[in-house]
């Protein structure tokens, strides 16, 4: 009995994992439960810091240390508190798959005295501060690397001197990662080091510097690009910051998922209007081309499910045209995001005639204020009926219209009940409107858009029962609530992005 509640419950929990704010309640209902979520919150710990919990993961971390490399730190002018540091219940770092050099050494400065002890500051000089900081960095690795731990995730900081690879256990730790994470700027010798210990690699992840950098970069992207060419046919998802070197994009007959995510608008790709991805079913773009990212859209032979343009400077002209491309070229589309600014809400009754699968639409809403009433009519009246999914987010920062609000949610009954999610700004008046159409069943889940719910483009969360039933002396009915990830049937290819 006690097996199959562990078992049972580690699904559900599994299932949950990206669900913070569930996971951390449940942790309180008993000692089975905590035992099986704590190895599910501790794979990534990294994830979805705050400064408060920044804080708290710095007391779990100097918590795990030996005397000898408390004793060490010291030496560098980090002191201790010993009654703030108790024996753990957990090995923690055990559970932890991501190691992230990047969280470490952030957490470790700003949380140790090394960052407020301006007395100490003022002793040593730029460079022998950078050489401290280092060191106290290796310290904390050594309490990370051991016997007990196996890592698929490594993550190296931008200019990062953090020889990992020396460390004792670092052959046992890292012959298991999956995933690398590095600057050009990194040190020649670690990453000879690591591939040595590293055989597993599936995604290397490599952030460019301009200035500085260790190595050609044009050679260097010729080199990743024509290595990547030899497996053109098997490439399957593709995500790229800035213009490819070679001709990479064509030969990617089979890609299913393509990202385009520049920093600004002023990079130009000029090579991508005659290239004809057809088996291309996710498309994410920010801050790029309308009128390749037209032709791209066209070019695809109507086979994109996704589409997420996350791109606010386009004007009322380059969104409608994009606009008219997707309702023209994509009839099995199911999740959209894309900016509305003015007239372009009337185009929204033309998308849902020819995209009859949408699920769900992520609203970027820029000047729609005299719109927001056609939006809403539009909504209610000419949407498809599995079309229940809902986000907006009004930029710049206002508080909806709560009588254009109230009209929708009224003309929405007999309609399913909606998935909703948008910013409050705090307001209270639209909570309590949200509250009331939730309990008619009007509204089904409501979560708010901030930077503390890391909701996916595509992800909304159903509250619902399951009945799990033990055969064990008679039936046992044992049940649970818990959050569920809502997407369309085969949206899983969008969990790369």
């Amino acid at each position: 009995m006690s097996k199959l509640n562990r078992d049972i419950l580690y699904l559900i929990f599994e299932k949950l994992h990206d669900d913070k704010n569930t996971l951390y309640t449940s942790l309180l209902v008993n000692k089975t439960w905590c035992e099986t979520i704590i190895p599910i919150l501790w794979r990534n710990p990294w994830k979805y810091l705050t400064p408060r919990s920044e804080n708290l993961l710095y007391n779990v971390i100097i918590s795990h240390l030996s005397d000898e490399l408390k004793n060490n730190l010291k030496f560098y002018g980090i002191d201790f508190s010993t009654s703030l540091y108790k024996k753990l219940l957990f090995n923690y770092f055990s559970f932890c798959k991501h190691l992230d050099l990047v969280a470490i050494s952030r957490i470790m400065y700003m949380n140790s005295n090394m960052s407020m002890n301006s007395s100490y500051l003022t002793q040593v000089c730029y460079s022998k501060c950078k050489s401290t900081k280092l060191s106290v960095v290796m310290e904390i690795l050594k309490a990370f690397i051991n016997v007990d731990t196996k890592f698929t995730h490594l993550y190296l900081p931008q200019d990062s001197e953090s020889q990992v690879h020396l460390i004792p256990e670092a052959k046992h730790s890292l012959s298991e990662i999956v995933f690398l994470s590095c600057y050009t700027l990194i040190n020649d010798e670690i990453i000879t080091g690591l591939t040595e210990i590293c055989h597993s690699i599936e995604v290397l992840e490599i952030f460019v510097e301009k200035k500085d950098t260790n190595y050609d970069i044009d050679e260097l992207c010729k080199v990743l690009e024509n290595s990547l060419m030899k497996h053109a046919h098997t490439i399957q998802y593709f995500k790229i910051t800035s213009p490819p070197t070679t001709k990479i994009l064509s030969s990617l007959v089979n890609l299913k998922g393509l990202e385009l995510n520049f920093r600004n608008r002023s990079i130009q790709m000029n090579n991508l209007e005659d290239i004809f991805l057809i088996n291309l079913r996710i498309l994410k773009s920010r801050n790029f081309q309308t009128n390749i990212l037209r032709s791209l859209i066209v070019n695809t032979n109507g086979s994109l499910t996704e589409i997420s343009i996350d791109d606010t400077f386009n004007n009322e002209v380059d969104n409608k045209s994009i606009i008219q491309a997707i309702y023209q070229n994509c009839p099995n589309l199911q999740y959209l995001k894309l900016m509305f600014r003015n007239e372009n809400v009337l185009e929204l009754e033309q998308l849902f005639i020819c995209c009859k699968y949408l699920y769900g639409i992520y609203f970027l809403l820029t000047d729609v204020s005299s719109y927001l009433d056609k939006l809403f009519k539009i909504l209610t009246e000419s949407s498809p009926t599995n079309l229940f999914r809902f986000k907006f987010k009004i930029i710049p920062d206002e508080l909806i219209n709560l009588e254009s609000l109230k009209l929708f949610f009224d003309n929405w009954k007999g309609r399913n009940s909606m998935l909703l999610q948008f910013e409050l700004y705090g307001s209270v008046d639209l909570i309590d409107l949200i509250e009331e159409y939730e309990s008619i069943g009007i509204i089904k889940e409501f979560n708010e858009l901030n930077r503390y719910n890391t909701f996916k483009d595509f992800e909304w969360f159903l509250l619902f029962s399951i009945v799990i039933q033990f055969e064990i002396i008679g039936a046992i009915i044992f049940k649970l609530r818990f959050l569920e990830s809502i997407r369309a049937e085969g949206s899983e290819d969008s969990k790369w992005l």
